[in-house]
């Protein structure tokens, strides 16, 4: 049998999870995937995969094998394109990655643009709330809003985002106000998981190099950014989101930034890919399609999200918290 085409099905499997996933793919028999992957196995001489009835688990040795058969078919796949030179068009499945937010209200709309642009290219999207090696999990491209960590990435740079306090008018009015950091303490929090769930930190005041951290008990927690949003929207407490989770609710005047002067420093977007990659027709292709489309709706969101210090609050009703 031959290995790259063996290590192909490999790979197969592991992209849909299953053999029976990487049967339908490469449109060969569940045997025939079955026989692929124990030709590897003989040839490297330990297991690389634990087999369930209905699911596939790398072994220790198999998440190593599994990274090199990536790398190896992806320079295959690279060199077999330099042969074709100025030929070779846009073409094949493209894989991204974002988080959910990101990729259902941002990335989406410019995805289905991209496929109607060029039909010989597919799409697979992959929405998730971790962390994503790129190579080891075979993707082209992320959108990443982070401070990017990885040398090995190329970067596009997009935009900043901020990272906002926000509460409705309505809650702002009905409860203390919020000047400095410490007040939050008298409030209901309403945190996500991965932005702070029992404390927010703060810039260091002037003269000091150590950061102000506000500790609380947070009155609910969530791990979905529109539930946060939407807790928050009808007046149940304060939460911290990045700017563009909230620009439409602020421009609406349906949450309302406090302590903007206390806010840490924005954190940048780049839309990244492996090195390499961009000279692969398709990725390429995506890039300059989507480069200016994210710049555009970045700008939009960010001036959307703009501060309005001035903007009034409604009379309080209720109980009146003393000041």
């Amino acid at each position: 049998m031959d290995r790259i085409d063996a290590m192909k099905v490999f790979v197969a499997a592991l992209d849909e999870g299953s053999l029976a996933g990487a049967s339908r793919k490469t449109g060969r028999s569940a045997a025939a995937v079955s026989r692929a992957i124990a030709f590897l196995e003989a040839h490297v001489g330990v297991p690389l995969l634990h087999r369930t009835t209905r699911s596939i688990k790398l072994s220790e040795a198999g998440e190593r094998y599994a990274t090199a058969c990536r790398k190896l078919l992806m320079d295959l796949e690279e060199a077999d394109r330099n042969a074709a030179g100025e030929r070779s068009v846009p073409r094949g499945t493209l894989t991204i990655t974002a988080t959910v937010f990101a990729g259902v209200e941002l990335l989406r709309p410019i995805v289905d643009a991209f496929m109607d642009e060029y039909p010989t290219v597919s799409v697979r999207m992959y929405l998730l709330e971790r962390p994503v090696n790129l190579i080891d999990e075979g993707m082209d491209l992320a959108l990443r809003i982070t401070h990017l960590a990885d040398s090995t990435l190329v970067a596009q740079r997009i935009a900043e985002v901020r990272r906002v306090i926000v509460a409705s008018p309505r809650y702002l009015a009905t409860h203390p106000r919020i000047v400095e950091p410490a007040d939050l303490a008298k409030h209901s929090i309403i945190a996500m998981q991965h932005m702070g769930q029992d404390s927010w930190s703060f810039p260091p005041l002037e003269g000091s190099s150590v950061p102000r951290a506000v500790s609380f008990t947070p009155r609910l927690v969530v791990n979905n950014v529109r539930a946060a949003v939407g807790s928050a929207v009808e007046g149940h407490g304060v939460t911290r989101l990045l700017s563009y989770h909230v620009a439409s609710e602020i421009k609406q005047d349906q949450l309302r930034i406090v302590l903007a002067d206390a806010e840490l420093p924005p954190f940048p977007v780049h839309l990244v890919s492996p090195y390499g990659r961009l000279s692969v027709p398709k990725v390429r292709a995506f890039v300059d399609f989507a480069l200016p489309r994210l710049r555009a709706r970045f700008a939009c969101l960010i001036k959307d999200a703009e501060t309005k210090p001035d903007a009034p609050i409604p009379p309080r009703r209720g109980r009146v918290f003393a000041e």
